[in-house]
């Protein structure tokens, strides 16, 4: 079995998400997604709108994701990757070329972004019209 696994925080979840999770799904067997917790994203300078448990509830409810995990520390990569039996890597590729020193470990993919949506996109949007 071929296992994939990917991250991130995949707060106010949209068809650019489910996307990524398809086509990182269609890489392998069995994909794992580590979601960053709420305390994760405060470190690194980020709200989200939905809890952990909530954005947990709806990735297990996507027919692409097998297995949720919860991710606290940029560092535990490697022992995700080791002790899931991960194959292949993936992320956008916004962050192209940050986790190449995952590839002693397993095989490292970028996928293209899904154009015109983001969660910042949304964000935006809802914020100007809130002004309106």
């Amino acid at each position: 079995m071929k296992k994939v696994i990917t991250y991130g925080t995949f707060d106010l979840l949209h068809w650019g998400h489910i996307r990524l999770l398809e086509r990182a799904r269609e890489l392998g067997d069995h994909l794992t997604v580590v979601l960053s917790t709420d305390e994760f994203n405060r470190l690194k300078g980020k709200e989200v709108f939905h809890k952990y448990e909530q954005r947990k509830y709806l990735l297990e409810a996507v027919k692409h994701v097998d297995k949720v995990i919860p991710e606290t520390t940029w560092d535990q990569k490697i022992i995700d990757i080791q002790s899931n039996d991960i194959d292949i890597f993936v992320m956008g590729d916004d962050w192209k070329g940050q986790f190449d020193f995952l590839s002693s470990y397993c095989e490292v993919r970028y996928l293209e972004r899904t154009k015109n949506i983001s969660t910042t996109y949304i964000k935006q949007q809802l914020a100007g019209s809130a002004q309106s």
